[in-house]
C-alpha cells in the first residue's frame, strides 16, 4: 500500500472518522488536505484542523489544514485552489463531513433537515464537482463517499427519514458518477460500517459511552478506505461495507478495532 505522490483532500478530517482516514493514508505516504471547519478547540468534540495536522506531521508526513464549511460552495472552491497551489493537484477526494438528527418526521425541525442536506448531500456533490477536473489528471484517482448501500425497505427509512434521504443521497451521487466518471478512469465508490464506529457523534448525541463501549475504532473504517484507494481506479461504482473489504484482503479477525475487545458490538443503522 503506497499513497506516495498522491493527495487525499478530505472533508471533515479535524476528528472522527475522517481524521482516522487522514492518518492512515499520511501513514503510507499521502499527502492530506484537511479540508473543515473546526479551527478552534470545541470540548465535547476535540480536535481542529490544525490539531490533525500535527498529529500527521508527527508521523513525518505532510498536512495543509484549509478551514472550510462545505456549505459553502466558494469555500470548497478555496479549499481546491488551496490544495493544488500547495501540492499541484488532487488525486484522491473523501467526502466524510456529514451531519445527522435521528427525528421522526414530525419531531424534524427545518434547521436540522437543511443543516444535513446543506453538508451531506449539498457539500459532497459540490466538493466533488470541484475537485473533477484535478482528478481527471489525477494519479490513480479515487472519489470515496461515507455513506449506507442504498435499501429501499421502509425499516430503514420509517425511524429517521431526512437523515436516511441525505445519506442515500450521497451513496446516489458516488453511483451517478461512477457511470459519468468511468470514462475518465476515474473510480468512485461508497464505504459504510457495519458496526456502530465510536465518534464524537455516538457519544454526544446518540447512544452516549454505553454505546461507544459497544461501538468499534474509526480505524477499522481508515483501513477499509485505504485498501479501497490503493485499488486501481478501474474498482468503480461499488457500496462497500467495512468488513467485506477487509476480508477481501484476508482479514477477518477483527477484535482489535472494538472498543471493548470480545464485548458485544452494535450493528450501524443501515445494517
Amino acid at each position: 500500500m503506497d499513497f506516495t505522490n498522491r493527495t487525499a483532500l478530505i472533508t471533515g478530517a479535524s476528528r472522527g472518522i475522517g481524521k482516522a482516514i487522514a492518518l492512515k493514508l499520511a501513514a503510507h505516504g499521502a499527502r492530506i488536505v484537511i479540508a473543515a471547519k473546526s479551527v478552534e478547540e470545541n470540548p465535547k468534540l476535540g480536535g481542529t484542523i490544525y490539531s490533525a495536522a500535527a498529529e500527521i506531521e508527527a508521523l513525518g508526513g505532510s498536512a495543509l489544514p484549509v478551514p472550510c464549511d462545505i456549505r459553502f460552495p466558494e469555500q470548497i472552491e478555496n479549499a481546491v485552489a488551496a490544495a493544488v497551489a500547495a501540492y499541484g493537484g488532487i488525486d484522491i477526494l473523501v467526502n466524510n463531513a456529514s451531519a445527522i438528527s435521528l427525528s421522526a418526521v414530525e419531531q424534524t425541525e427545518l434547521k436540522a433537515f437543511d443543516l444535513m442536506f446543506d453538508i451531506n448531500v449539498r457539500g459532497t456533490f459540490f466538493a466533488s464537482r470541484a475537485c473533477i477536473p484535478y482528478l481527471k489528471k489525477g494519479n490513480n484517482p479515487h472519489i470515496l463517499n461515507l455513506s449506507p448501500p442504498i435499501s429501499l425497505d421502509t425499516r430503514w427509512l420509517s425511524p429517521h427519514v431526512a437523515y436516511t434521504m441525505s445519506k442515500y443521497n450521497m451513496t446516489m451521487i458516488a453511483l451517478g458518477l461512477a457511470g459519468e466518471l468511468k470514462k475518465y478512469g476515474i473510480a468512485v465508490n461508497s464505504l459504510w460500517p457495519k458496526t456502530t464506529i465510536a465518534t464524537a457523534a455516538v457519544r454526544n448525541l446518540l447512544g452516549g459511552e454505553a454505546l461507544v463501549r459497544m461501538s468499534r475504532s474509526p480505524e477499522i473504517i481508515a483501513d477499509a478506505a485505504a485498501f479501497i484507494l490503493a485499488r486501481p481506479a478501474t474498482a468503480t461504482g461499488h457500496c462497500f461495507l467495512d468488513e467485506e473489504v477487509l476480508a477481501e484482503e484476508g482479514i477477518t479477525d477483527l477484535d482489535h478495532y472494538a472498543v471493548t475487545p470480545g464485548g458485544k458490538l452494535y450493528p450501524d443503522l443501515f445494517i
